[in-house]
């Protein structure tokens, strides 16, 4: 069977059609109008219509900027990612310069929650601040050990990783946090003698880490560390 011929991104046409009066908004206005949105009432409030209203025009005017949804959706992951710092040069130390750049992709995905739903649902067409990103990772892991295609596989598992935590961060925050009463439901359990290597390794874990953004930072960073640091390493 032939596969489908992939569809064109918005980024390979033209800003606006050519057809229809002047001008009057760029996509970037539309884009930061959408992502204002989405911050405000989340991803399923956006929709073109929506979007015009805001704006203060006609549906049938943006599409003269977007072929439709999808584009604007692409657009507004794209322009997340272009909220990344990548002017700092690679240190040289290639685990910590990933974990910096995780970092900043955690606190964007604090930043518009909307963008955990979105990479759930569809997946997004890397836009030329994606591009970026991933050229800036590649150059931070230059002398890392590794060939090409791991290091590839190392950024697309860091990602990963990241987006992970961010979830678990935004649920944390919208249900409270259940560290506690987890740890205590664990230790319950463990006490019935039933799960002997729990009940070790609970004895000496010591507390969970607090739900504190600083903390979920700190953990996130050392976990990530620890795995970067026999990933590349074990090629």
């Amino acid at each position: 069977m032939t596969e489908p011929e992939p569809r064109p991104t918005v980024w390979s046409r033209p800003e606006r059609g050519t057809r229809g009066p002047a001008p009057e908004r760029s996509r970037r206005q539309i884009t930061a109008a959408a992502v204002a949105l989405a911050d405000a009432e989340g991803l399923a409030a956006v929709s073109m219509r929506a979007l015009a209203q805001n704006l203060g025009t006609g549906p049938a005017s943006l599409y003269r900027y977007v072929a439709g949804r999808d584009d604007l959706l692409d657009l507004m992951a794209d322009v997340v990612a272009g909220e990344l710092d990548l002017s700092a040069a690679p240190t040289g130390d290639w685990i910590a310069d990933l974990v910096g750049l995780a970092l900043q992709s955690k606190a964007a995905y604090a930043r518009h929650p909307w963008l955990l739903e979105l990479t759930a649902q569809r997946g997004t067409v890397l836009g030329p601040h994606a591009i970026d990103y991933l050229d800036h990772a590649l150059a931070v892991l230059a002398h890392a050990p590794g060939t090409s295609q791991q290091k590839l596989e190392t950024i697309s598992l860091v990602t990963g990783v990241t987006t992970l935590f961010a979830r678990h961060q935004a649920t944390a925050t919208a249900v409270g946090s259940t560290s506690a009463a987890q740890a205590a439901h664990l230790a319950t359990v463990a006490a019935e003698g039933r799960h002997p290597h729990l009940l070790a390794a609970l004895a000496t874990a010591g507390p969970p880490p607090s739900e504190s953004p600083a903390d979920q930072d700190a953990l996130f960073a050392r976990l990530l560390r620890r795995l970067l640091s026999g990933l590349l390493s074990q090629s």
